[in-house]
Order: structure tokens, then C-alpha cells, then sequence
């Protein structure tokens, strides 16, 4: 109320100093002399006022009659619209207004306003590179589709707005899940801006999805060369593109490319647990051990792995227990207090039916970082040591409800992954597996986990006092899970003892178990996974 006020006041001081003003100029008798080839004119003040305001107009329509020939010349060129966008000024006006509205609708998540608001800016601009674009992303916001595309579409028709088009019609592709699509799309708008980063790593995921891995080390190259990603980072994706090339060889039955490729990606990162597997695979191809045992020592001091133990053992598979244990000094000696160090100097104990220094090397794992299977080893320790089956199941019990041992898993879905592989099976990202537990923890168990030992045990006591109990028969572990962890046989040469129990058929194993037969007599591998 005050500004309106304000405003009118303002406008009768302003006319009031101009009529008194006026007043003061016809009262002197002052005027402008204009001398022209000696001609002398002279101006009054009225006259001079006069003049000067038809001056101010025929300079403003100089302006605009050179803006209609520019307008007119444009036409020639080509430019159908440029003599109607000369006479439409304030249509043009109207048309941004209606565009800036359109805009501060979207950034609110107004998405229908914002649509309603590109329209009409559509219909009063002949800009069509930025109408298109509100309209995309107003469509895109509020679900629609099938108009986003037309939006994005129109985007392709000019030079300066092509990418756009391209990288909005990527990203629908990539949300309907049409990887191949994407793809194609993707490398047009790597063609045209290979330093936008965004489309750098939307193209290298789809490329490693699509297993084109000479491809994605292509764009993985670009992106170093733009300062997009450390040299280190480069490295060891380098090296999983490398490694996933191997797999993929090795699967097509070609195994001297898959092992040049497995070594040149444990060149590349060392402590990438699967390529140092295979790239030891590889060298025990071509006979030499020595470098397979450098290689997997070199993993093992960055991380110790059970896959790394497992291919060591295969180093020399007919070795005996106690010539085991010695030779793997070499990697037991390395970060001796970490839980797969002490697991791993058990198990090779238990092989040796050392079980006193398999308690010793297991520790108080059982109590500080109790997983599933710490739980198995510490059952296979209490076989060895002669104790009752009701003590064991309990172990074994315990093992069914204890959290998961470490497993590659996402970091960015936390999907864990029964092996290794360059791209998640689930969120196709690149590059995301790690080794660690899940966060799902343990396993559930209908019955509760502090009674079941005793059920178990109540269990077992009852089929004993059936007679049904083989003293002859060993225990199938293939049909269950009731019996101590057997070292691995990729890891031990020598023959667990034996875990004689009766099947307990009221605890069923959870699916997270894997059995597998070791091939040795009565030893089984039981891991989990």
C-alpha cells in the first residue's frame, strides 16, 4: 500500500519540477544557436525541447529500420523466422517469461506447472533448444516417458543441443534396463564430449557389463589422460578389466591368453586376490613355482585369503601334513595375529591331528570373533580331542546361527557373491567387490540358537539309546552339516580326522552353506559362503 503511494507523489514532484523548470527557461530568454554553412538558426527553449524529442525519434526509427533490414537479410540466409521474431518483440517477452517460470516451477518439483509453462513459451518463442529441454525434464520429473523421448528428440536436430538429446535418451534406456541401447548411445555422446566425466562412467560400466573389455580400457586410458581419475585408481581397474578379459578367455577354452592376461593384471595390483590366483595358475602352467609362491606371498602380506592359501597348497599337492605346515611358515609367519592366519594354522594342524596346537593356534577366536567357521574348526579341534557329540553338534549348532565369514560383496547394493567377478550381478556396477562380511550377519535359525545345543544333544542321546548309532560308518557331509569342518583339501594334503557322527536331521543347514567333496576318502571341504 505505502509503494503505490509513494510512486504517485514521486511522479507529481518530477512534473512539477519540470513545469518549473520550463517556467525558468522561457523567463531568461535562453535558446541553442546552430550554425550551418553560415547559416545561423536560432532555437528557443520551447523550439529547443521540440527539436531535441524529434531528434530522439528519428534516431529510434534509424534503429529500427536497420533492425528490419538485418531481420530481412537473415530471412535470405535461411532464417524463416527472423522477420516475424523483428515484429514480435513483445511476444518474445512474454515467451521468456513464460520459459523463467517454467524453470523456477521445475527446481520447485512443480513438474505439471513447469510442463504447462514450457508450452506456452514453446508457442511464443521459436527457441526450440531451450523449450525442449524444460519440456524433458518436466516430463522426466513427473513420469512421463513417451514425452521426455519426443523432448530429447527434437533436442538431436541441433548441433548445439545433440548431446543433451543423446545423454537424456541414455539415461531412459539405462532406467528401462536396455543395456545395448545405452551403449550405442553412450559411445555417440563419448564421441562428443569425451571429458564429460558423467558419460565416461556411464560408458565404461556399460562396457564392462557388456564384457568389452578392450573397449573399457580404451575409456578407462581417456579418463586418465582428462585428469578424471587418479593414476593409482587406473591401475587396478586396469587390472579387473584385465583380469575379467582373462576369465572370459579362459571360459572359451584358451588358456595361454587367459594366463598372460591374469599375469599382466597381478602387474598391474598386486594385491588383486584373483588375479594373483590365477596369474599363479599360470605360472605353475609354465613350471615355475617359484614365481606362483612369490606372487601369492606378495597377495598375502597385502591381504590375507583363503583363496590365496588354497592355491599355495596346490603349489605341492602330494606333500605330507607336516611338510605343509612347514612351507606354509612362509605365510603364517606374515600377520600372524589376523583370524584367517589363525584359522589357516589350525586347519593345517587338524590335518596333521596336531589338535593341541591347532587349539593353540586358533586362540579365542571362538569367543572374540565368533563366525561359522571358527566354529566348525573349534568342533574339528573337540572331535580330536575325543569329546562327547553332544559337545560337538553343540559347536556345529553354534555355527549355524554365528555370523558369515567374509564373502565379496558390493559396496554399493552389499549383494555378496559366491565368487569374484569384475561387474555385481545384481547392480551391474563396476569395480565394487570387496572382501568383507555381509551385513546381513548370521544366519537365522527358527529354533533359538541358545537352545539348540541342548537339542542336539537331547537328540543325540535319544537315537543312542535306540541303538541306531554306526560306529563303522563315516558321516556323508553332502547330506549334512553335522560334523566338524575338514581343512580344506586345496589347502591340506594330509587326511582330517575323522568326525563319526550320526546325522541330526531336526537342524537343517541354511542355504549359505556350501559342501562340497574333497575326494579323499572320508575328508570333506565344508565352507561358507
Amino acid at each position: 500500500m505505502l509503494w503505490p503511494l509513494l510512486k504517485i507523489v514521486l511522479f507529481v514532484v518530477l512534473i512539477t519540477a519540470a513545469a518549473w523548470c520550463a517556467e525558468l527557461l522561457i523567463e531568461r530568454d535562453v535558446g541553442i544557436r546552430l550554425s550551418v554553412a553560415d547559416t545561423e538558426y536560432f532555437f528557443g527553449p520551447f523550439e529547443a525541447v521540440v527539436a531535441l524529442m524529434a531528434f530522439v525519434f528519428v534516431v529510434w526509427v534509424g534503429l529500427k529500420v536497420v533492425g528490419l533490414v538485418v531481420a530481412f537479410a537473415r530471412f535470405v540466409a535461411g532464417d524463416r523466422t527472423s522477420i516475424d521474431r523483428f515484429f514480435d518483440r513483445r511476444r518474445e517477452r512474454k515467451g521468456f517469461d513464460a520459459l523463467a517460470e517454467g524453470m523456477i516451477a521445475l527446481a520447485s518439483g512443480e513438474s505439471g506447472a513447469a510442463l504447462s509453462k514450457a508450452s506456452r513459451a514453446e508457442k511464443l518463442l521459436w527457441r526450440k533448444e531451450l523449450t525442449s529441454l524444460l519440456t524433458a525434464q518436466a516430463a522426466e520429473q513427473s513420469g512421463d516417458a513417451v514425452q521426455a523421448e519426443v523432448a530429447y528428440k527434437r533436442l538431436l536436430e541441433d548441433d548445439r543441443t545433440r548431446f543433451v538429446g543423446i545423454r537424456g535418451l541414455m539415461k531412459q534406456q539405462l532406467a528401462a534396463g536396455n543395456a545395448d541401447i545405452a551403449l550405442k548411445l553412450a559411445e555417440k555422446a563419448f564421441a562428443l564430449r569425451p571429458a564429460h566425466v558423467e558419460t565416461q562412467d556411464a560408458l565404461l560400466k556399460l562396457q564392462a557389463g557388456a564384457h568389452d573389455w578392450t573397449g573399457a580400457r580404451k575409456t578407462l586410458g581417456t579418463k586418465l589422460r582428462q585428469g578424471a581419475l587418479p593414476r593409482d585408481v587406473h591401475r587396478r581397474r586396469d587390472a579387473v578389466l584385465a583380469l575379467g578379459e582373462a576369465q572370459d578367455i579362459l571360459r572359451e577354452d584358451r588358456s595361454v591368453e587367459a594366463r598372460e592376461k591374469a599375469i599382466e593384471a597381478n602387474r598391474l595390483s598386486p594385491d588383486l586376490v584373483p588375479a594373483a590366483v590365477m596369474a599363479a595358475e599360470g605360472y605353475m602352467v609354465r613350471n615355475k613355482p617359484k614365481n606362483a609362491s612369490r606372487i601369492l606371498k606378495k597377495a598375502w602380506a597385502s591381504q590375507p585369503h583363503p583363496d590365496l592359501a588354497a592355491a599355495f597348497a596346490r603349489l605341492d599337492p602330494e606333500e605330507t601334513p607336516e611338510a605343509r605346515i612347514k612351507r606354509f611358515a612362509a605365510l603364517t609367519g606374515v600377520q600372524p595375529t589376523h583370524p584367517e592366519t589363525r584359522m589357516l594354522g589350525a586347519e593345517l594342524q587338524i590335518a596333521a591331528e596336531n589338535f593341541p596346537a591347532a587349539r593353540d593356534a586358533i586362540g579365542d577366536l571362538a569367543e572374540t570373533d565368533p563366525t561359522a567357521r571358527v566354529l566348525t574348526i573349534m568342533a574339528a579341534i573337540e572331535r580330536g580331542f575325543g569329546a562327547d557329540d553332544a559337545v560337538v553338534k553343540g559347536w556345529l549348532a553354534r555355527a549355524l546361527a554365528a555370523p558369515r565369514d567374509p564373502q565379496w560383496v558390493c559396496e554399493n547394493c552389499h549383494f555378496a557373491h559366491a565368487r569374484w567377478e569384475p561387474v555385481c550381478e545384481r547392480c551391474k556396477s563396476f569395480d565394487t567387490l570387496t572382501w568383507k562380511r555381509p551385513s546381513d550377519g548370521a544366519a537365522s535359525l527358527s529354533a533359538g540358537a541358545e537352545m539348540l545345543p541342548l537339542i542336539v544333544g537331547a537328540t543325540d542321546t535319544a537315537g543312542d539309546s535306540e541303538g541306531k548309532h554306526d560306529d563303522d560308518s563315516g558321516v556323508d557331509q553332502g547330506d549334512s552339516l553335522h560334523d566338524a569342518e575338514a581343512p580344506d583339501s586345496k589347502v591340506t594334503a594330509g587326511e582330517p580326522a575323522g568326525i563319526d557322527l550320526e546325522p541330526a536331521s531336526t537342524v537343517e543347514p541354511p542355504a549359505d552353506y556350501v559342501v562340497e567333496d574333497a575326494g579323499k576318502g572320508k575328508s570333506a571341504d565344508v565352507s561358507v559362503r
